[in-house]
């Protein structure tokens, strides 16, 4: 759950942040009941939005991120991920990831940080053909395993994901705003950017 008061304006709903920005730190509460600082204190924050909770292009994503979670701490980077669905619908799906996951199903860190949502969201080819891969099958079967339902439940469809690197001072170092549902950073191209981040900081 989101521990913060919604944004007061809808000029904000569109409000994209960009490097240099600075966001205001806060704690979050996960859906396994931790509580968490934004941004994480003494190590760069890769703050994900992705989408509904069974969405198949985020799950997939997500444990490829889980796969290589070890070179991501070791590189200094703590991992927060958002979705737009209550906690009882994540739990399944997202549960078991060794990561910070935050529900957000009011939107409310969407809208400050500017994340949208399109009707061209899922008109593009890499994001109809993933579910059909044998992976994606492995993945949306482990979440209806674990009580998940298929599809979204009440969320929209027409979200769009969205990647933040962030210093422990709440300055905004690099960001993705996606353009389809299954644009979000590789996890190589997160790494490019924390360790470009980390020898700007040593140079200044």
């Amino acid at each position: 759950m989101v521990s913060f008061k919604r944004a007061p304006s809808d000029a904000q709903a569109t409000h994209r942040l960009a490097p240099g920005d600075a966001i205001t730190p806060r704690e979050l509460t996960t859906i396994g009941s931790d509580r968490i600082r934004l941004p994480a204190s003494d190590l760069l924050t890769h703050l994900q939005f992705r989408r509904f909770a069974a969405c198949p292009v985020c799950n997939v994503h997500l444990r490829s991120v889980a796969r290589r979670h070890g070179e991501i701490v070791a590189a200094g980077i703590r991992e927060v991920v958002v979705f737009h669905s209550p906690v009882e619908a994540m739990l399944p799906h997202q549960g078991g990831l060794p990561f910070a996951v935050v529900a957000d199903p009011d939107r409310e860190l969407y809208t400050e940080f500017g994340v949208e949502s399109s009707p061209k969201a899922n008109l593009h080819p890499r994001v109809w053909t993933g579910p059909l891969k044998p992976q994606s099958w492995s993945v949306v079967a482990g979440g209806l395993r674990a009580g998940g339902k298929l599809g979204p439940q009440g969320e929209s469809m027409l979200g769009l994901p969205a990647d933040f690197l962030i210093d422990p001072d709440g300055q905004v170092l690099a960001v993705h705003y996606g353009t389809h549902a299954n644009d979000q950073w590789p996890i190589d191209e997160l790494l490019r950017q924390a360790d470009e981040s980390t020898r700007r900081s040593t140079r200044d």
